[in-house]
């Protein structure tokens, strides 16, 4: 579950992304009503857009030491669910004849000048990471429990801007280290070819009339040849050299 000494429970987007999962639970039990929400849908909406962003952020760090990509691709589908929330709150705003704060606002400035403190976990993580979101929680306090619907939905709304542009820099950060180093899955595959080039190299397999690797031998997926043995290039999808696969010879 680590990256380099880091699990998510000590990535700041993991508590940042708890903070608003607490707070738009909180929102929704307050102010969603028979009224304005008589089926439930938007509750469940809002709380599960909400949920889906801290739970990815979780589990695609923990998917780091076997596939990097399913790792950058569940990151960015809790980029993507924390964009569906904010929508939520917009709309919340937009229907009360209100909207956000300007990036320029005092209180825009005030929220994100908030800084959440360096995780200190030394043992027992699970109750120090609560305790620490917990912590963290009560900077934002004076925003995020008022009575005002409006404030909190504007409030939320700052913290969740933060919290994309965070994320954006973890995908970031994710890319050039799957650029640099590939992961478990990739680094499989690439031994996997690396074999059975090996194994055709033994197995007199003819060279690329391209490029003049050794070919692989592989299995026609579609087409009139489906099913059907055919020699491909060991350098795929760099060539595309083919030749056609003579059983007699084999």
């Amino acid at each position: 579950m680590k990256i380099g000494n880091v699990s998510y429970f000590w990535l700041d987007t993991w508590v940042l992304a708890n903070i608003i999962q607490l707070a738009t639970q909180s929102f929704c039990r307050k102010f969603l009503n028979l009224q304005n929400d008589p089926c439930g849908r938007q509750f469940d909406q809002m709380t599960q857009a909400a949920r889906s962003c801290t739970a990815n952020i979780a589990e695609g760090t923990s998917r780091h030491y076997t596939s990097r990509e399913t790792e950058m691709k569940l990151t960015d589908v809790a980029r993507a669910s924390l964009a569906e929330l904010a929508n939520d709150y917009i709309n919340w705003l937009l229907q009360h004849k209100q909207t956000p704060w300007s990036v320029s606002s005092n209180e825009y400035a005030q929220l994100t000048a908030i800084r959440l403190d360096t995780p200190t976990y030394k043992d027992d993580v699970q109750f120090r990471s609560c305790q620490h979101v917990l912590q963290q929680q009560q900077k934002f306090d004076q925003w995020l429990t008022a009575d005002d619907s409006i404030r909190v939905a504007r409030s939320i709304l700052v913290l969740c801007d933060r919290l994309t542009m965070m994320i954006n820099k973890q995908i970031d950060k994710q890319l050039e280290q799957f650029r640099q180093e590939g992961g478990f899955t990739e680094a499989l595959t690439a031994e996997r070819l690396k074999q059975r080039t090996a194994d055709s190299i033994q197995a007199e397999a003819p060279a690329c009339p391209l490029c003049g690797k050794p070919m692989l031998k592989r299995m026609a997926r579609k087409g009139l040849n489906s099913g059907k043995p055919f020699w491909s290039c060991s350098d795929y999808p760099n060539c595309t050299g083919t030749r056609k696969f003579d059983p007699s010879s084999h």
